[in-house]
């Protein structure tokens, strides 16, 4: 990392041979800030259907916060670990997460509205597509330092995306989680970025992906005009025309893309107040998982949206800041893809609730519903920390 920031805001560490160490006060309390945000907006978003379902209106609130405690504990854990001992767990975290995939598919696993990406070990219920982008992170942050001047090399270029692309395979295949096996190829594709000196791959990637994507969605829509054609084009297909004319498919699956945007227009400047929401009594299904962001745009309303987006915005600069300044090349690469893994699910869950893209199951970090998906987030936190603790305020 070329560029160093030398404003550092988090704050004073333990001092290590009259070294003070850095700690990013900013990025732990922004992190703590966000969870008990979430956990206030699952309650105001899910109290109608847990009262329902489960005659207990805080039954998700109760969920989320085990697994908030659960992560915090760890990041707590992991934040005092030096970083790099992940470096030596790089190979094996990567293989276990290769293997925790295909559980879904035996006894362990179990389905969840429709979809099997559950695996349920010692009474714990884990999605091993959330294992996968750490395992990657710390794989890929290992395998770009051994590399090292080799990925200026097209072969090595190459090379490295064939680990996360394995990754991504099985977990689009095995347990048909396109959105997760996007946000794992987004990781590496931006720690391949930092870490690569010539940008002009990353140009032809985008433009050669952006021209596909056109073509497919051209291509769906000639089908459409087919009425013959359009059954085979399955729910993928049906998503895009959906994106495009949701309200073509309101009685399917434009259904829930409508809801969000209703709820959304509904709030206004500054939203109906907290928990008067219409849209998540029965309107909006899952509304307190990956729609979350409309119940906080209808409830607490444009600046409400503005707030949280500015604070994920604060979390990133955080990590930024630490990547800038890390001790060595395999701190940096491992803050770089915490922050693309926040970073790229934050921009694809708005994205989604806004229809600006096709609807496809993302999370808003550390605020949807989801106990696996905010004690890894809380674990990278952690493993920022503690390379955040590298630095030396001597050196900077």
């Amino acid at each position: 990392m070329a560029t160093r920031f030398r404003t550092l805001q988090g704050g004073r560490g333990q001092s290590n041979k009259n070294n003070e160490t850095y700690f990013d006060y900013s990025l732990l309390f922004t992190v703590l800030f966000l969870i008990g945000f979430g956990l206030m907006m699952i309650y105001s978003s899910s109290s109608y259907r847990a009262n329902l379902d489960y005659e207990d209106s805080a039954y998700f609130l109760k969920k989320q916060l085990q697994a908030a405690l659960l992560g915090i504990a760890g990041m707590v854990v992991v934040s005092r670990i030096p970083y790099h001992f992940w470096e030596k767990l790089a190979v094996p975290a990567y293989f276990a997460s290769m293997a925790l995939i295909p559980l879904v598919l035996t006894p362990l696993g179990y389905s969840s509205h429709g979809a099997r990406r559950w695996i349920r070990i010692l009474g714990f219920s884990l999605q091993p597509a959330e294992v996968a982008k750490l395992g990657m992170v710390i794989f890929l942050a290992c395998l770009v330092c051994k590399m090292g001047k080799r990925i200026r090399t097209m072969k090595g270029f190459y090379a490295l995306l064939i680990p996360p692309g394995i990754i991504a395979v099985m977990v689009w295949k095995i347990t048909q989680n396109m959105s997760s096996a996007i946000i794992i190829l987004g990781i590496a594709v931006l720690m391949i970025f930092v870490a690569s000196p010539d940008y002009k791959r990353f140009v032809i990637m985008a433009v050669l992906g952006s021209a596909g994507a056109a073509l497919i969605v051209f291509a769906i829509v000639k089908i459409a005009n087919s009425p013959e054609l359009t059954e085979k084009l399955g729910f993928r297909g049906l998503r895009i025309l959906a994106w495009l004319n949701p309200e073509a498919y309101a009685d399917g699956k434009g259904f829930q893309t409508l809801q969000a945007l209703y709820a959304i227009g509904s709030g206004g400047i500054f939203g109906k107040g907290l928990g008067e929401s219409i849209q998540k009594l029965g309107f909006l299904p899952e509304a307190q998982n990956d729609m979350i962001f409309s119940i906080i745009c209808e409830e607490l309303g444009l600046f409400g949206a503005i707030a949280v987006i500015l604070l994920f915005l604060l979390l990133i600069w955080r990590c930024m800041i630490i990547a800038n300044n890390a001790p060595d090349l395999f701190g940096a690469l491992l803050v770089v893809g915490v922050m693309g893994h926040i970073a790229v699910q934050v921009i694809l869950n708005i994205a989604v609730v806004t229809n600006s893209i096709p609807n496809t199951g993302i999370s808003l970090p550390f605020i949807s519903y989801g106990g696996s998906s905010v004690m890894f987030l809380l674990i990278e936190i952690g493993i920022t920390l503690s390379v955040a603790k590298g630095i030396h305020l001597k050196d900077l």
